[in-house]
């Protein structure tokens, strides 16, 4: 799992309409070079003012687009990390920024999708890419109470490395330097718009989930800059949980509440009092049938014959799984009277199968393959015309070129669970939402909430909550989803 794309799938996009014509910008930054080679400079940051109708009140806000230097021990510049900001007038507002994941994912999915102040539909079932990639006023969007700033990581976006990839590898496409050149960038962008004391807040979806708690804990440890509050959104905080499969019930636990949870919505029965009793008895009698093994033949019929009970799916496919659901195995076959595939980030989202009597899936996620078009076509559009921040290079949101330089450092397994009890006990006041939706099979919900069941309360156990949604991975994409999300990130913020 963590070598496939495991962006935040969501897309928001900005109404070109509505955009002013842009205003002052900063002085064009020198060229630059890469492999040998001369790259044309980055634009000077580009602004424009906008509006948006949102929650029944007129916002008017600048959003602007440009670009920070990534430096080297010695001073010099190995990378150009591009970001989009929207800020409004007022004293005091905070500021919060955003990270999607992958490794590879641009933020537009953040942006556009769940919290920018315009969006793009996609990632629902019945979505075409072809469809119009037109922006829209975001109802769920977080500007009315917090200015928002999205950071494409190197590699994704227009962000781009200066260093051939044998060196990109070893500053940016690594667990431990990715988390320190991103820290900087905020560090950076506090300082270069003198918001260092402004109240402070990070989302990261997805791989970008795993990122949230260890910049949060490197800002408070290492660079002296503090949040007041984090929201990880269809987090992938644990990577050891999905080990070892062959004798730990723990893979199979994680994996199995949401796909009975993609059952009962199909079923139009989902609802939290019924996924109540399934992560009960996922937790409970489940774990310890499986652990029971051969030692119990009786307790593996009853993992069958409640597997069974809980997925809807074929008694012979869950018996020949001896209960223990593969996700791929499974994507495949709850669709195969239909000849289509469920996706990974969402499994009542699918698409036909290409290679329907292959052995195995030949063909990408349905949800990843019909998001490039709109999100790409929103965005560089809006970048380009709306914002006029005039760039000829490839714009890339989801790279897979990035996610296979990718180099996990030797910590990368121990995931992020250390660094998110750290950074909770270093502030009393920092409060963290953990956000999921029910059907995700790519960063399943029931992983945060085992791990936030193992934490110690630290004075006040609601400092970390586990808030779960109707939809996948990007369930924001969902409107009421989107609408219980916001409702949910308000209080956090104290935002009326």
């Amino acid at each position: 799992m963590r070598k496939t794309l495991q962006a935040t799938l969501l897309a928001a996009t900005l109404l070109a309409g509505s955009a002013a014509p842009a205003i002052a910008a900063d002085k064009p930054a020198a060229d630059a070079s890469h492999d040998g080679y001369h790259l044309p400079p980055f634009p000077a940051d580009a602004h424009a003012r906008q509006t948006a109708q949102i929650d029944g009140h007129t916002l008017k806000y600048t959003v602007t687009v440009g670009a920070l230097p990534v430096r080297d021990a010695k001073g010099n510049t190995v990378a150009e990390v591009v970001y989009t900001a929207y800020t409004m007038d007022g004293a005091d507002r905070p500021v919060t920024f955003a990270l999607n994941g992958g490794p590879g994912a641009s933020s537009v999915y953040l942006n556009l999708g769940a919290i920018g102040p315009k969006r793009v539909d996609f990632g629902v079932e019945g979505d075409n890419p072809s469809d119009p990639a037109t922006l829209h006023d975001n109802p769920g969007s977080w500007l009315p109470f917090t200015d928002l700033v999205f950071i494409d990581p190197v590699g994704t976006g227009f962000s781009r490395a200066l260093v051939d990839d044998k060196k990109a590898t070893e500053l940016f496409y690594s667990t431990d330097s990715d988390i320190k050149y991103l820290s900087r960038i905020v560090y950076d962008w506090l300082v270069k718009n003198g918001r260092l004391q402004s109240p402070k807040y990070l989302v990261g979806e997805s791989y970008g989930g795993f990122r949230g708690p260890r910049i949060t804990d490197y800002l408070q440890t290492q660079l002296g800059v503090a949040m007041k509050g984090v929201v990880l959104v269809s987090p992938y905080l644990d990577p050891a949980a999905f080990n070892d499969e062959n004798v730990s019930p723990l893979p199979w636990m994680l994996t199995l509440p949401s796909i009975a949870a993609a059952h009962l919505e199909r079923e139009h029965k989902l609802t939290p009092e019924a996924m109540a009793q399934i992560i009960e008895y996922t937790r409970g009698e489940y774990a310890s049938d499986l652990m029971r093994g051969r030692s119990d033949p009786q307790a593996t019929e009853r993992v069958i014959k409640k597997v069974t009970e809980l997925t809807g799916l074929d008694p012979l496919f869950v018996r020949r799984s001896g209960g223990r659901i593969e996700t791929q195995a499974y994507l495949r076959e709850v669709y195969r009277a239909e000849g289509k595939l469920g996706s990974r980030y969402d499994s009542n989202v699918t698409a036909w199968d290409p290679f329907p009597y292959a052995p195995r899936q030949r063909t990408g996620d349905p949800i990843l393959n019909g998001i490039i078009a709109p999100t790409t076509t929103a965005m560089v559009d809006f970048v380009t015309r709306t914002v006029g921040w005039k760039y000829a290079g490839r714009y890339n949101a989801l790279s897979y070129e990035v996610n296979k330089l990718w180099h996990e450092d030797d910590d990368a397994d121990e995931g992020s669970v250390s660094q998110l009890r750290e950074a909770v006990a270093n502030d009393p006041g920092l409060r963290v939402l953990i956000a999921h939706g029910w059907d995700d099979l790519s960063c399943p919900f029931m992983a945060s909430v085992l791990i936030v069941d193992q934490m110690p309360p630290m004075g006040d156990a609601t400092r970390v909550q586990v808030k779960n949604y109707p939809g996948g991975h990007m369930f924001y994409a969902r409107p009421d989803s989107q609408a219980a999300l916001l409702k949910d990130v308000r209080a956090l913020y104290g935002a009326r």
